[in-house]
């Protein structure tokens, strides 16, 4: 009697003779018609079609001089020149060099004012060169539109994944670093209930239309008055979900608070994490800070709202915790459904390092891949990791599976390689037991055929017999982990990729997790590209327009620029009209309430042993 795995072997191999027979049927007859749903106002493009940037090196690209660019942004702060100037001088713009020095991959650049720039872009090159090689190319070229006339920072190609919208710069935080330079600037920019409804009704109208995930941010978002309103309009506006990107100390502080999140609609909690210790998160101000964020897990997934837990990594401070964080996941999968790592961006109020500090903490995605490797045990940095945008043929395919006559093209992340990477991690819910996907599926393989799918444009039940085939050819059930099997494979595939249009508890179902473990690398000044900016899949939505994450928060200046035009207050004007918000920024205790619940989030084995050490606020139980 033959065994379940040796009948999917059977299985596997007769897909993988079935494939090229169904190839050589999709050349049969007249070829299809290039692919233009309603919500495009250009063809979607095919494989051979897709441009891409330049990529490899020694190669030149568009970068900016860190002085020339404050000089500039602080002539316009003076009032010396109109916001315009960004648009129409391209101030700070000079070239840049990627080339190959020490074993390293650098941008070096020279500006004829300020001198050289040295910075490091990979200290793997074997890694970024394999993450270039699995870039897709190029997603659908932008209809140009009133909300994306920035200059050289505007965006043109993709149709975005994120939309990040600062309902507030006020926080209840003094984080180093901050992206924002929040509580700093001297005047509060917080957007009127009139300015939201505007930016997410341009967002919907933007071509191609987006499926995509709205997030608010801040500031603490949830500071802002308007936070719940905001998630319910977003939702009833039609968005795909609903985020925030917050530091958990309202939820941590207010009983209810989540729950009343998840009735307004709030799907995803953003929440920054540092380290699964106090000590780990000490640079955050707040001696208990990881107390804090246990509470506000235990609240959030309590509530029935996804955590992703967001770090941002800073070489010598926090970077021994990568693994750590990975393993504190794996153990609270049932709460914890994506690590989302980004490596410090040296803005806001860290602009002004220094070159020698800035090379001691630079931190980049090869030093994730390798740090994963090294801290859990698990994972291959040359075959687990793919660059963001190697996802897109999944979208894709999905598209066609529904067909030009939807209202929004699905979600798809069209980022330059150098911006983002990631991998999946199979946890089992009840051993804990963590699998790489890449052990026991060849996602190389699935990508090469959903391009092939998607540009062989066929029709719904022929492009679904395609797919499944696909998954099925390069499925490798000798190592696939015990009690997960095939046709589980395939039907958590399907969810996961959006085919199947599951909705958004369907992961309940399954014995294995998927955990998405993501690098994202915004830039700053000393590594600034501009084939990255125009490609942004996280623009920010805001007064004047939408903006790239990274041309906002760093490049020429347009938040500093922004906030400061459009500021509703100095802070003491602020202050004396709304009275002081509380900051929790001395290296003290944050007294948290009683909760009926009690913790059930389990610690990671370091924290148990700082317990040890010194008494905490409160002693938590695993």
């Amino acid at each position: 009697m033959l065994s379940v795995r040796h009948l999917e072997k059977f299985v596997t191999a007769s897909a993988n003779r079935v494939w090229p027979v169904m190839q050589t049927l999709n050349t049969l007859g007249p070829e299809a018609l290039p692919f233009k749903p309603r919500w495009s106002d250009r063809p979607i493009p095919r494989g051979k079609e897709r441009t891409k940037p330049p990529l490899g090196w020694p190669r030149v690209t568009d970068s900016l001089c860190p002085t020339c660019v404050k000089e500039a942004r602080a002539e316009i702060l003076r009032g010396d020149a109109d916001w315009t100037k960004l648009v129409s001088d391209n101030p700070g713009e000079i070239k840049a060099h990627i080339v190959e020095r020490d074993g390293q991959i650098r941008m070096e650049k020279e500006c004829p004012k300020h001198g050289r720039v040295s910075d490091v872009i990979s200290i793997d090159p074997k890694f970024l060169a394999r993450i270039e090689s699995l870039f897709q190319g190029r997603d659908v070229v932008m209809t140009p539109d009133r909300i994306h006339q920035h200059g050289s920072s505007s965006i043109k190609y993709g149709r975005g994944a994120v939309l990040t919208v600062d309902l507030t710069n006020r926080c209840n935080m003094m984080c180093d670093p901050c992206f924002m330079d929040a509580n700093q600037v001297g005047y509060v920019h917080e957007l009127s209930w009139e300015e939201i409804t505007q930016i997410l009704d341009d967002a919907a109208e933007v071509r191609p239309r987006r499926q995509m995930s709205i997030q608010f941010s801040g500031g603490e978002p949830t500071l802002s008055p308007h936070f719940l309103d905001a998630i319910r309009y977003a939702r009833k506006k039609g968005y795909f979900a609903v985020q925030c990107a917050t530091n958990g100390l309202r939820f941590a502080q207010e009983p209810g608070f989540a729950k009343q999140c998840k009735e307004a609609g709030l799907r995803m909690a953003y929440l920054q994490f540092d380290g699964v210790t106090n000590e780990a998160n000490s640079h955050r101000k707040i001696a208990n800070l990881y107390d804090v964020k246990l509470r506000a897990i235990e609240e959030l997934a309590a509530a029935g709202i996804d955590v992703i837990l967001v770090v941002t990594v800073v070489n010598g401070v926090n970077n021994d915790m990568v693994g750590p964080i990975i393993e504190f996941a794996i153990e609270n999968a049932d709460k914890v459904t994506v690590v989302s790592f980004q490596p410090v961006s040296f803005t806001g109020r860290d602009e002004d390092i220094s070159d020698e500090l800035r090379e001691k903490q630079r931190y980049t995605l090869s030093h994730l891949a390798r740090d994963v490797k090294a801290q859990t045990g698990v994972t291959e940095p040359l075959r687990d990791w793919f660059p963001l945008s190697a996802l897109s043929p999944f979208g894709d395919v999905v598209d066609l599976l529904d067909g030009p006559d939807k209202d929004f093209g699905q979600l798809n992340c069209g980022c330059h390689p150098n911006c983002g990477i990631g991998t999946v991690l199979f946890v089992n819910k009840k051993t804990k037991q963590m699998v790489p996907l890449l052990e026991f599926l060849d996602m190389e393989g699935i990508l090469r055929d959903f391009r092939t799918i998607f540009d062989a444009g066929r029709g719904s039940k022929w492009t679904k017999a395609q797919v499944l085939t696909s998954i099925l050819r390069h499925y490798k059930p000798e190592k696939a982990p015990p009690g997960f099997d095939v046709k589980t494979l395939v039907k958590q595939f399907m969810s996961q990729t959006g085919a199947a249009h599951a909705g958004e508890n369907d992961a309940k179902e399954y014995e294995w997790r998927v955990l998405f473990v993501a690098g994202m690398w915004f830039q700053d000044l000393f590594n600034y590209d501009f084939r990255r900016t125009e490609m942004c899949i996280i623009p920010y939505g805001t007064q004047m327009g939408e903006i790239s994450f990274c041309a906002y928060n760093t490049g020429v200046g347009w938040r500093n620029v922004l906030e400061k035009i459009k500021a509703n207050a100095t802070v003491a004007e602020w202050y004396r009209k709304y009275g002081r918000h509380p900051i929790y920024a001395k290296n003290k205790d944050l007294a948290l309430p009683e909760f009926e619940n009690s913790i059930t989030v389990k610690e990671h084995e370091l924290a148990k042993q700082e317990r040890k050490k010194a008494v905490r606020l409160p002693i938590v139980s695993s």
